[in-house]
């Protein structure tokens, strides 16, 4: 049984007012592939500013976003490898 490592890097940064916080997920795998995902999270005026908070909603969607686009990835392969196999039954 193979064993494969995927690592995962999040980085944060909020602006000075606190009012944006945005996420960066970094998926690097053993293969040495990357991809990368960007998502916000936007406090409203009116609520006190609680980090945390927005962390949390911001990295959620950049986690959501890269789980899209690795489902998006892996459909897109299996649709290849359908093709190639229907081609080499002709």
């Amino acid at each position: 049984m193979e064993t494969k490592r995927w690592t995962v890097e999040v980085f944060l940064t909020e602006d000075e007012n606190d009012d944006v916080t945005t996420a960066t997920a970094v998926l690097y795998t053993d293969a040495g592939r990357r991809h990368e995902s960007v998502a916000h999270a936007r406090r409203n005026p009116s609520d006190r500013p609680v980090p945390e908070i927005g962390d949390e909603l911001a990295v959620g969607r950049a986690l959501s976003d890269l789980a899209a686009k690795l489902i998006g990835d892996g459909a897109e392969d299996v649709a290849q490898m359908a093709g190639a196999v229907s081609r080499e039954r002709r």
